[in-house]
């Protein structure tokens, strides 16, 4: 009983420090954006779509365990222990790379989305592990955990954050302002716990899953240059040229070299 007030003690003082006292971040919301006077709007009529696929060559590096000891409440979710999500190869697809133009839009603009993205604190593991969110677009963090977590992101063009979130339930909003790639958000509390966002100012990205797959729909016509990254294996890009209504397939291939 004792050890369960201090714990909770505890977690309401790291709230206070970490909410409080690390400042910063953006606010849930930001000003509706003037497109510029050139702006031009996709025409989804017309447009197409390059898809494909993130392979992985050679043999899959075993997930480290984790030990999961130093929260109690950590263990209980997670009875048959937890591995880390740093390759996750399915049927020759790798999965959790974040693929997206990097270059090539010009001057077409794009509205930020009105529905937020969400990132989960669940079973002592943040969800998704990699994702997308728009310049804009609420970032919307929930804790669905008995147990404190904080949620820091180590921002390098947009503003940083560090925020605790100590009881079950418990939501905070955060808004990216500038594009960067990738932003990684770590859980000081459990060490283990890191997610990654890409923060772009279009809609042309997607995480593989399924096996590596991925879709960039509603694409105009033009030449672009097409990134796959991947948290551990680094980067590859592509040019692609795409004409009206067309459907390319374009491939990735990551393996792990030598140090």
């Amino acid at each position: 009983m004792q050890l369960s007030k201090l714990r909770l003690g505890l977690a309401l003082s790291l709230a206070a420090l970490f909410s409080w006292g690390c400042g910063g971040g953006e606010p849930s919301t930001v000003a509706m954006k003037t497109p510029p006077p050139d702006a031009k709007r996709v025409d989804e009529s017309v447009a197409g779509i390059v898809g494909g696929r993130v392979t992985y060559e050679g043999a899959v590096p075993e997930n480290a365990p984790i030990n999961l000891e130093s929260d109690p409440a950590c263990v209980r979710q997670n009875p048959n222990g937890l591995k880390l999500d740093t390759f996750l190869v399915n049927n020759g697809g790798l999965d959790n790379v974040f693929v997206y133009v990097k270059d090539g839009l010009g001057n077409y603009y794009f509205d930020a989305p009105a529905t937020p993205v969400t990132l989960d604190q669940k079973g002592c593991n943040y969800s998704p592990h990699v994702f997308g969110v728009r310049t804009g677009q609420s970032l919307e963090i929930v804790n669905s955990d008995p147990t404190l977590h904080n949620v820091n992101a180590m921002a390098h063009v947009n503003q940083s954050f560090n925020l605790a979130q100590a009881i079950q339930g418990m939501k905070n909003a955060k808004v990216f302002t500038a594009p960067e790639v990738m932003v990684r958000i770590k859980c000081d509390v459990h060490s283990w716990m890191t997610a990654y966002a890409g923060v772009l100012s279009h809609p042309y990205f997607a995480v593989t899953a399924s096996g590596g797959t991925f879709e960039l729909k509603n694409l105009p016509a033009g030449t672009y240059t097409i990134e796959a990254w991947h948290e551990k294996l680094g980067t590859q890009a592509q040019s692609v040229t795409l004409a009206a209504k067309e459907t390319k397939n374009i491939s990735f291939s990551f393996k792990v070299t030598a140090p």
